[in-house]
Order: structure tokens, then sequence, then C-alpha cells
């Protein structure tokens, strides 16, 4: 039989952790010498205590190793499984983040978009027709307001438009939806900020499903911001022949 610190040595871990694995019931030493409070470890405790390190390997915390250590392996494997879907959704996760960071170190901008869900939402509004978006300015109403555009890019000739009105308005019903928002910092134009988002949109694969909307906002003390929103869902991609 072994001493604790005789198997931290041969296992590679340390007495704090033996006494730690014993403490929670993980593993309990063979024996404990009531004189001198030694503890001592023999072949089949080595053996679990490998099991135990090999585990955690696998990405299993201590507390799911506890559960799992005397299972069948059915209950292992599915364990297992759960753990790879997790830490491949997690690796996704970090590679989208990553994507986003170096897209803004390549090429920067004034906006900084967020991808987040958006429940349905009902406007009064009064629809128009433009020529350019220089116009978009002198049709938006004092905030709060909201302005709709259907564009897919930077407009090509004339476009519709619709901004929020209180009465006697057609009723618009934007459903629930996928959605990249922005808020406009005060120092950039929202015009700018807009061709921003739409080469946001198109390097990230998205394709823009229905109005643009820019609600324009204002709290309590008078403050004035810029939303930019536009309703998502990632590009079809055409097979290559």
């Amino acid at each position: 039989m072994w001493r604790i610190g005789q198997l931290a040595r041969m296992v590679g871990v340390s007495e704090r952790t033996l006494r730690h694995y014993d403490r929670i019931g993980l593993l309990a030493p063979a024996a404990v010498d009531r004189a001198t409070g030694y503890r001592w470890y023999g072949v089949a405790e080595l053996s679990r205590l490998e099991r135990i390190r090999g585990l955690q390997r696998l990405g299993l915390p201590l507390r799911r190793i506890a559960d799992l250590l005397d299972a069948p392996e059915a209950q292992l494997r599915q364990a297992l499984s759960e753990i790879v879907t997790g830490i491949k959704r997690d690796i996704a996760a970090l590679a989208a983040t990553a994507a986003h960071a170096e897209d803004h170190l390549t090429t920067p901008m004034s906006i900084l978009p967020q991808q987040t869900a958006m429940r349905s939402r009902r406007l009064r509004v009064r629809r128009l027709h433009l020529d350019h978006p220089s116009e978009l300015a002198a049709v938006c109403p004092a905030p709060p307001a909201t302005l709709l555009t259907w564009l897919r890019g930077q407009p090509v000739g004339g476009f519709t438009a619709a901004v929020t009105v209180d009465r006697d308005g057609e009723q618009l019903t934007l459903p629930a939806r996928s959605v990249v928002r922005a808020v406009v910092p005060p120092s950039t134009d929202v015009i700018r900020a807009g061709q921003e988002l739409f080469g946001w949109l198109h390097r990230h694969h998205l394709s823009i499903t229905g109005p643009t909307v820019e609600e324009h906002l204002i709290d309590a003390e008078g403050a004035h911001a810029v939303v930019l929103e536009a309703s998502v869902h990632p590009q079809r991609h055409t097979p290559s022949a």
C-alpha cells in the first residue's frame, strides 16, 4: 500500500487534490491510521483515481464523475455525447465571435452590429416614395418616431419608405423575426451607418427579409439616439456545378 504522498507522486496529482477527492466522497483511502492519521491507498484506489483523471480529460466535471464513476457504460456514453455536443456548440460560438472581431479589425466601422430575436410589433404608418436617401431626414418626424425602408442595399433609383403616425395611417405588423441591430453613435451620419450595416450583412452572408427599421428614440432628459434594425436570414449558397 502507499501513503498519500507516494500515490500523489505516482499519478502526478497533489496531496491536496487527493484530500479533496476524499472530502467529496469521490476517492476514499483504503485505510486511515488512527494513531498517525496517515491515509493508505491500494491498487483499487489507484485504479479508481486513474479512471477519475481519465474522465476529467474527457471533459466531465467532478460532479458528473461522481455520478458516472460506477455507472454502466451506456450511461457514460450518453453523458459524453452531451459533453461533445456542448463543446461543439461552444466552439461554434467562439468561432463566430472571432470572425466578428476579425471583421471589425479588417473593416473598421462606427457601429457594432448585434444579432438578436425580436417579438412581433404593430405600427401605424404613412407610406412614401423617395428618390434618394438624403430625403429621409426631411420626412422623419421628431422623436420618438420610426422610419422604415424597403431596401436590400444602397438604392439605385427611387424606393419605398414609411414613417409612423399617430392616427389615420396604414396598420403594419412586423412579425417575430431575427434581426441585426446597431446603435448609431451621435457623431456618425445615419446614412453612413446604414451603408456600414449593409456591408456588414453582406460580409456575414445575411440577407434582408423585410423593412429596415430606423428607430429615433428620446429619453426623459432629451437625449436622442438612433437604432438601426434589419430583419435577416442566412443567404442560400448555390452549389457549384
